[in-house]
């Protein structure tokens, strides 16, 4: 970690026996048929429950349209982080006749999984399971470059809310606030409010933070002010602080969690609730 001398992030608190795309791996991956000079556009989704991926577009270059659903300014490039539960839109341009994998690495190692675009009538190579180096691990490099195609209008906040991760791998407690979903604090909200939601993250584990029934757009990052995508899901490193900002827009009680599946479970896990 940057300007922690000696303090070394936990990644992948959990080793699976496979690593899948669209339920097969690469000894027998989906091959999608495509035609020459097509443009394809890929909708990647991380349905993994403790896994974050670096999508690795090899040979060809992407453009990244939308997140979680949202439109964003196209960003070009080869390979593009996707945390647990986000979503990438993705657009391809080929040219002529091939193969092409999209490979999906796990951050931290060699190991991947994808798929193979490929026209009709090509030989078709094996993709090894292993990649040449590991993949780092997944930073706010993109989130900070990330623009919204149709951003929050401009508003004050009405409300503002901060929360901190906690917990260690020492005692595989995950909490919000050392409160595990037993004893949680919801954020309370009005029907109408601008809410503004600081997320700090004071583990050394990266946490996928998921809001239900709304979507926020990313207005800083460690301090440092943006107007960013609109998402859903929200990736937070080790010791950074997110903060978003959305409209208070759909009543009810709405779930606030981790979207690493063993870290929801143990109590990451807090809700977000309507004051009548």
């Amino acid at each position: 970690m940057a300007g922690m001398p000696g303090m070394q992030m936990d990644l992948n608190d959990v080793d699976f026996d496979a690593y899948l795309a669209n339920d097969r791996t690469l000894d027998d991956p989906e091959i999608v048929l495509v035609e020459r000079g097509a443009r394809v556009r890929l909708r990647l989704i991380n349905g993994a429950a403790g896994t974050n991926f670096v999508i690795d577009l090899g040979a060809l270059d992407g453009r990244l349209v939308a997140v979680d659903g949202n439109p964003v300014e196209p960003l070009t490039g080869k390979r593009f982080g996707l945390a647990m539960a986000q979503r990438a839109d993705i657009e391809l341009d080929l040219r002529g006749a091939g193969a092409w994998p999209v490979l999906a690495q796990r951050e931290g190692d060699t190991i991947r999984t994808g798929i193979i675009l490929a026209t009709a009538n090509v030989g078709i190579a094996r993709v090894a399971e292993r990649a040449a180096s590991a993949a780092a691990a997944l930073d706010l490099a993109l989130e900070r470059r990330l623009r919204a195609r149709a951003p929050l209008r401009a508003k004050r906040a009405d409300r503002v809310h901060r929360t901190t991760l906690t917990g260690d791998m020492a005692s595989y407690s995950w909490t919000i606030d050392n409160r595990s979903w037993a004893d949680h604090q919801p954020l309370t909200v009005r029907q109408g409010e601008r809410v503004e939601w600081e997320i700090v993250n004071g583990t050394m584990m990266a946490h996928p933070m998921h809001l239900h029934g709304h979507h926020f757009q990313v207005i800083a990052i460690d301090g440092r002010a943006l107007r960013g995508a609109l998402r859903d899901t929200i990736h937070v490193p080790p010791h950074a602080t997110v903060k978003v900002a959305f409209d208070a827009d759909n009543p009810g009680r709405w779930l606030i969690h981790c979207h690493n599946a063993l870290h929801m479970a143990t109590g990451m896990m807090t809700e977000l609730h309507y004051e009548s």
